[in-house]
């Protein structure tokens, strides 16, 4: 697979696991979205490909500026238990290196309302997910910031940052249960309450 020029600075380098991105696209062009999570290959070594907290993936310190190829990578992507992220063929696992969640919610749709509303998500790689029970929302707060960082499940252990315009509109999406002590804010998807902390520490 030809490399564009903002990418011929990758052309010739190889690592550990001997691969460059254009022999693991090679291996791995054209075959949609596989069964990673069944494959147990042998560890191959690290791979210098970076996913950048915006969703952006570099390869030796350079983005990778073809949608294509990121999106061709995303599909054998992996987090496995030890907390590490990984590119997974039938025969090679190869380890990257994911400075937050590895895909961004970047668009949101909603369909009905109430306890019956249906969020759905699209990633910065076009993945589609509909928030639910296996695909939950969650909200993690700095606590030195109180910053709200809103991710969704895409599959397995990957997530999705949501992007901070989208969490605006779920947020607008909320509504309260309980009251007092037992106040909470959050959305519906799926019959599934989705709690998304409080609002007044989301301006």
């Amino acid at each position: 697979m030809p490399i564009k020029d903002g990418e011929k600075k990758a052309k010739d380098v190889t690592v550990s696991s001997s691969l460059d991105v254009n022999a693991l696209a090679s291996k791995i062009e054209g075959k949609g979205l596989p069964p990673v999570e069944k494959w147990n290959p042998p560890f191959c070594g690290d791979l210098d490909i970076r996913i950048a907290r915006d969703g952006t993936w570099f390869y030796l310190g350079s983005p990778i500026g073809r949608k294509r190829l990121v999106r061709l990578f995303s599909t054998v992507l992996r987090h496995d238990a030890d907390g590490k992220h990984y590119l997974v063929t039938p025969v090679e696992k190869i380890g990257i290196t994911v400075d937050d969640a590895p895909f961004v919610a970047v668009e949101m749709r909603v369909e009905g309302e109430g306890e019956q509303q249906v969020l759905k998500f699209r990633t910065n790689v076009d993945d589609w997910v509909t928030a639910d029970g296996e695909h939950p929302i969650r909200v993690v707060t700095d606590q030195d910031t109180d910053e709200p960082s809103p991710y969704v499940l895409v599959r397995g252990r990957l997530e999705a940052l949501i992007a901070r315009a989208v969490f605006y509109d779920l947020v607008a999406l909320g509504v309260e249960r309980g009251a007092g002590d037992d106040y909470v804010f959050g959305v519906w998807s799926r019959g599934v309450f989705f709690p998304l902390g409080d609002p007044r520490g989301m301006d």
